[in-house]
This record gives C-alpha cells, sequence and structure tokens, in this order.
C-alpha cells in the first residue's frame, strides 16, 4: 500500500496532553495554546474532556473552555465524552465533535472507566443515539492496543473485535492507542496486517505514545499501511493517569518535522507549533518535551 501524500495530525495536546497534569493550569493558558494550535494550521483540536471532575481534576474547567475558545473557520474543536450526560455537557458548551473510548485491555477498562469493555459498549449506545439525533460526528478511541500495564501484549483479535464494534456503533474513525509506548514497529505491523483484513484504512488513525523512543517508527509502520490520520501532541505533553509509565504522547513537532522530510502535506507550520510548544512548556515550567522544539530552539 502506498504512503498518503496527505496526512491529517489530530491535536490532542490540549486534553490528553494536560490532563495529568498535577498543577493547576490556568484558564488563560489553554486558551492560549488553543489559539497557538488553530494558528499554526491544526484542523482538529481536542480541546477538553466532560468526564467527572472527580476522577480527572484538570478538564474540570472544560465548559469555560469552550466558551473561550477564539473559533478558527475549518477548525474542528473536539471534546472526549465518557456517557450520555457527558455528551449532553459536551453539545451545549459547543464541541463539534465528540469521542468515546473503549479499551482492548479488560484490566484496563476496569482501572480506566471502572467496567468491563462490553459494559463500556454498552454505555456508548445512548451517546451513539444521541449523536446521530443531532448529527455530531462521533470518534472512538481505544487504548493499550499494542501492551497493557496489567496485561502485558494484547492480541490484535482482541483490538479488531472493538473496532468493530465502535465502527458498527456509528463512530466515523478508530484512533488505535499504544497507551504505555510499549509497541514496536513489528507489533504495529501484525495488528495494522490483522485490521486491514476487515477495516478501511480511512477508518483507522494512530495515537502513539513515546515511552520507548518507538513512536515515530510506529507511525511510520501505519503510514506505509495507508493510515492518514496521526494523533500527536504538542510538546509531547502528556499520558495517561490509569496507565503505569506512560511518559508522553509522540510530539506534534516530531511528527511534523518527519512529514515534512518525507514530502508529506499536513498544512501545518513548523515553526508556529515549537513556539506554541515552548510557550505551554514554559507554563508548566519545564523544557518542551519535543526533540525538535529543542534542537530549534537551541
Amino acid at each position: 500500500m502506498s504512503i498518503p501524500k496527505k496526512v491529517t495530525l489530530v491535536e490532542v495536546g490540549p486534553r490528553d496532553g494536560l490532563q495529568n497534569e498535577s498543577r493547576t493550569i490556568p484558564l488563560a493558558a489553554k486558551l492560549q495554546l488553543i489559539d497557538d494550535l488553530g494558528a499554526a494550521g491544526h484542523g482538529v483540536i481536542e480541546a477538553g474532556s466532560f468526564v467527572n471532575p472527580k476522577w480527572i481534576p484538570q478538564m474540570a474547567d472544560s465548559e469555560a473552555v469552550f466558551a473561550g475558545i477564539d473559533r478558527r473557520a475549518g477548525v474542528r474543536y473536539s471534546a472526549l465524552t465518557p456517557n450520555l450526560r457527558g455528551f449532553d455537557r459536551a453539545v451545549a458548551a459547543g464541541a463539534d465533535e465528540v469521542a468515546v473510548f473503549a479499551a482492548a485491555s479488560e484490566s484496563f477498562s476496569q482501572k480506566n472507566i471502572n467496567c468491563s469493555i462490553a459494559d463500556s459498549l454498552q454505555r456508548f449506545a445512548d451517546v451513539m443515539t444521541a449523536a446521530a439525533a443531532r448529527g455530531t460526528p462521533v470518534r472512538g478511541y481505544i487504548s493499550c492496543v499494542l501492551g497493557c500495564p496489567y496485561e502485558g501484549d494484547i492480541e490484535p483479535d482482541a483490538v479488531a473485535a472493538v473496532t468493530e464494534a465502535l465502527l458498527e456503533m456509528g463512530c466515523y474513525e478508530v484512533s488505535l492507542g499504544d497507551t504505555i509506548g510499549t509497541g514496536t514497529p513489528g507489533s504495529m505491523q501484525r495488528l495494522l496486517e490483522r485490521l486491514l483484513r476487515d477495516f478501511p484504512a480511512p477508518r483507522l488513525a494512530v495515537h502513539c505514545h513515546d515511552t520507548y523512543g518507538q513512536a515515530l517508527g510506529n507511525i511510520l509502520v501505519a503510514l506505509q499501511h495507508g493510515i492518514a490520520t496521526v494523533d500527536a501532541s504538542v510538546a509531547g505533553l502528556g499520558g495517561c493517569p490509569y496507565a503505569r509509565g506512560a511518559t508522553g504522547n509522540v510530539a506534534t513537532e516530531d511528527v511534523v518535522y518527519m512529514l515534512n522530510g518525507m514530502g508529506i502535506e499536513t498544512g501545518l507550520d513548523l515553526q508556529r507549533l515549537v513556539a506554541a510548544g515552548n510557550r505551554i512548556s514554559a507554563v508548566l515550567e519545564r523544557p518542551s518535551g519535543s526533540r525538535v522544539a529543542r534542537a530549534l530552539s537551541d
């Protein structure tokens, strides 16, 4: 399969990137980050999460975030919604699309959302019905597609079963998350070879963490299999609060640098991305997690 000529990067920094921060991040800093990312050319920005703030306190101000966004034409601002109540809050706040999340690991599902995989999918049925009635697009996430902190390696057939369920429920796309970053190009290839037997590449995306330095290699394998949507987080922000050892998402700047070198169109301005990542990193009082940003900022 040929490598795509154009790739869409879904920017997850404002949500997946910031949800695990222990210190409170000012609303103004979140809004500045979202504005910077839009100015850099992002067409899809995950801006917040409508979960119970008891579980993810950093996302407690998601209504205020959506209310404060200076919306840019052509940009979709999305939100994570675990259930119908979260969906209703997201729609009321003005989210353009929503995302639901399941896991390929039973143990991770219990730790992350306190229910089985089957029960989590059942919870989403009401969300999908409400979304269809309103014409709201829904994206699906699957965690732990290549490895689980509790179960180890995950079989591709397990991922295929959850992928099928999410697509059949009405998700327009399923993002495959290597939540703890243990995947390698070999395991990514095996997974995609299995999934592409049943599902078309345009319905799949990848979401790679760089815990073991494998993210860019895994993304390259995905590109070689025709995957044209990649999740990334500016400055390498983030991790999962329920995944032991999960450091950061792959840095958007690093992915764009690689794609630029391959002649693949992204519509993103690398220098503006670097500036956006450096600005939020300064708020967090630490260096950017992007190697490209650090190299270009020296």
